[in-house]
C-alpha cells in the first residue's frame, strides 16, 4: 500500500466538511446496515460490524478518498443463499454464518490479487452506456428498497401513519433542497435528520424509528461491544471448499464491479482521479478483516458515497469519521440513534435517488445510436431484476458485439495496378475476427497478376483470426503460382506475425522505403519448378 494521506491533495478538502459529512454518513449507515443484515438473514450487529470494518479499512487504504464502503444489498442478496445452504451443510442455524466468514476471507484474497495484478484498469472497458444503465438501475433499486420502510409489521401503512410518514419524508427532502441556498457550511442531510428527529421527539409524533424497525424485524435494538477477532469454525474439507469458492468469486466480482464503478462516478463528481488497483486491494483487505472479526463484509456504497460528496466530504477523514462515528453510535449512542425517524432516512435516500439517476438519459434518447439505448435499458433492467454483476457483464458483452459488428463492416480495399503490372490492394479498417469474411471477398485470386501487394498502411492486423486469414489468403495465391507481399505493417502487427511464425509462413524483411512481409512462396515455387 502507498503511504497514508488524509486528503489525497484534494483542492476542496477541509477538516470541518469531512467531520460533518462523516457524521451524516454514519447516521445513514445504521438503518442500511441493519436492513441489509436482515436481507442476508443474519443478526443486525453483524451488518453493523461489517459497515464499520469495511468503512474504516477502505477509508485508510483505499484508492478513492471520500468514497464510502460498507454492507451492501448487492452482496447481501448473494449471502442469503450462501448462509441458507451453509446451515443445511453444517447442520445448525449458526453454521451458515461461519461459512460466510470463511467465504469473505477467500473473497478478500481474490480482490487483493486483482489489485496486485492491476486488474482495476479493466473498468475502463465499461462503456458509458453501461455506466448510465448501472446508475439508473441502482437508483431504481435504492428507491424500491425504501418502499419497504412504508410497512409496519409486514402491512402497508395507511391513514394517519402513512400521512405522517409522507409528511416527514417531504420535510426532509425540502430541507435538503433548501439548505444549500441558505448556507453550504452545514451538510443538508445532517440538518434534515436533526430537524426531523427533533420534530418527532419533541412533537410527540407516532412514527417508525430505527429501534422500532429493528424490533419489527426480530432484533432487540443496538447492543454490542467492540468486534473481536476469531477464526471461523468449519470443517475444511474438499466438499466445503468447492461449496465456498464459487460464492467467493461471485461476491468478489460483485464487490469489485460496484466499487470500481462507484469510484469512476465519484471521480466524475469531484473532477479527480482515484486508483482502481489500490481500491481493489483495500476492498479485499476489508473483507478479510470482516471474515476474522465477525462482520458481513461489503463493498463501496454509491448512495452513501454520494451523500458524503454532496455533504462536502472529500478526504479520507470523512470515511474514517463515518466508521468511527458508527462504532460510537453502536457502543454509546444506541439510545439516541434508535430515536431517529425512519422517514428522515428515507427522505435522505430519496434525494440520493434523485442525485444518482442519470436524467441526461432522456436528453440523449434521440441523439445516440439505438444500440446504446438498448444497452442502457438492458443494464437498467438487469440491475433491478438480478444484480449488478450480471447487468454489467451483459452490458459489456452486448456493447462489444455491437462494436465488433460495426467495425467488421468498415473494412475496405482500394485496388490498382501499377506500371510494372503489380496489383495493389490498399486496405482500410481493422482486420480482426469479425471482418475477415468481408476482407476475403475483396480479392480476385484467379484473375490477379503474378505479383500482388497488400498495403496495410491504413489498417491493422489485430488478432490470431486475422493472421490465419492472411495465411490462408497467401496459400490461395500460392496454389495459383502467385506471390503476395504485405506492406506497411505497423510494429505491433510485425510482432504478431513474428509470434505466429508457425501459423503464418512468412518472413519479415526491411525495405528502404517500407516494411514488407515477403512469403517463402517464391522459393517454394522455384523448387516446384
Amino acid at each position: 500500500m502507498k503511504a497514508f494521506h488524509l486528503n489525497n491533495n484534494s483542492k476542496d478538502w477541509s477538516i470541518k466538511d469531512d467531520l460533518l459529512s462523516g457524521i451524516t454518513v454514519a447516521l445513514a449507515l445504521v438503518p442500511e446496515a441493519v436492513a441489509f443484515a436482515f436481507v442476508a438473514g443474519i443478526s443486525p450487529i453483524v451488518g453493523l460490524y461489517g459497515a464499520f470494518l469495511m468503512g474504516l479499512v477502505t477509508s485508510i487504504f483505499g484508492g478513492r478518498p471520500g468514497m464510502i464502503s460498507g454492507a451492501t444489498g448487492a452482496m447481501a442478496v448473494v449471502m442469503v443463499h450462501l448462509i441458507r445452504e451453509g446451515n443445511t451443510i453444517g447442520g445448525s442455524e449458526f453454521a451458515g454464518l461461519q461459512f460466510l466468514f470463511v467465504t469473505l476471507i477467500f473473497t478478500g484474497i481474490i480482490q487483493v490479487a486483482a489489485g496486485a495484478f492491476r486488474l482495476g484498469k479493466f473498468v475502463r472497458m465499461i462503456p458509458h452506456s453501461v455506466m448510465m444503465g448501472f446508475v439508473n438501475g441502482l437508483a431504481i433499486v435504492i428507491f424500491l428498497s425504501q418502499l419497504g420502510m412504508f410497512k409496519s409489521q409486514g402491512e402497508w401503512l395507511d391513514g394517519a401513519p402513512l400521512l405522517t410518514m409522507l409528511g416527514l419524508v417531504a420535510i426532509t427532502m425540502g430541507i435538503m433542497i433548501g439548505v444549500p441556498y441558505i448556507t453550504k457550511k452545514v451538510p443538508a442531510a445532517l440538518t434534515a435528520i436533526v430537524v426531523v428527529s427533533c420534530v418527532v421527539i419533541f412533537g410527540g409524533l407516532e412514527t417508525e424509528t430505527v429501534k422500532s424497525f429493528i424490533v419489527a424485524n426480530g432484533g432487540e435494538g443496538i447492543q454490542a461491544g467492540f468486534p473481536t477477532a476469531a477464526i471461523p469454525v468449519i470443517d475444511f474439507t474438499i466438499d466445503n471448499l468447492l461449496f465456498i469458492l464459487p460464492y467467493a468469486f461471485i461476491l468478489a466480482s460483485i464487490g469489485l464491479i460496484e466499487s470500481l464503478m462507484t469510484l469512476n462516478l465519484i471521480d466524475e463528481l469531484t473532477d479527480s482521479h482515484g486508483s482502481g488497483n489500490r481500491e481493489c486491494a483495500a476492498q479485499g483487505l476489508g473483507n478479510i478483516v470482516n471474515g476474522f472479526f465477525g462482520g458481513m463484509g461489503g463493498c463501496a456504497m454509491i448512495g452513501q458515497s454520494i451523500i458524503n460528496i454532496k455533504s462536502g466530504g472529500r478526504g479520507r477523514l470523512s470515511g474514517i469519521t463515518a466508521a468511527l462515528a458508527l462504532l460510537f453510535f453502536i457502543l454509546f449512542g444506541a439510545t439516541y440513534i434508535e430515536q431517529i425517524p425512519i422517514a428522515a432516512l428515507v427522505g435522505v435516500m430519496f434525494m440520493v435517488v434523485i442525485g444518482t439517476f442519470a436524467w441526461s438519459t432522456f436528453k440523449v434518447w434521440n441523439k445516440v445510436p439505438r444500440a446504446d439505448i438498448i444497452v442502457i435499458l438492458l443494464v437498467t433492467g438487469l440491475t433491478v431484476a438480478f444484480d449488478l454483476a450480471i447487468a454489467v457483464f451483459a452490458g459489456v458483452i452486448v456493447s462489444s458485439l455491437v462494436f465488433a459488428w460495426e467495425n467488421a463492416k468498415r473494412i475496405r480495399a482500394r485496388k490498382r495496378v501499377d506500371e510494372h503490372g503489380v496489383k495493389h490492394y490498399e486496405i482500410y479498417g481493422p482486420l480482426f475476427f469479425g471482418s475477415i469474411e468481408l476482407f476475403n471477398s475483396k480479392f480476385d485470386v484467379i484473375n490477379d497478376p503474378d505479383e500482388v501487394i497488400i498495403d496495410f498502411k491504413e489498417s491493422r492486423i489485430t488478432d490470431q483470426s486475422a493472421i490465419e486469414c492472411v495465411n490462408k489468403l497467401t496459400e490461395r495465391y500460392l496454389k495459383n503460382n502467385k506471390n503476395v507481399h504485405l506492406r506497411h505493417l505497423s510494429s505491433d502487427c510485425v510482432k504478431l506475425i513474428k509470434k505466429a511464425e508457425k501459423i503464418c509462413d512468412v518472413n519479415i524483411l526491411e525495405d528502404p522505403d517500407y516494411f514488407v512481409a515477403i512469403d517463402n512462396f517464391r522459393k517454394a515455387k522455384k523448387e516446384m519448378a
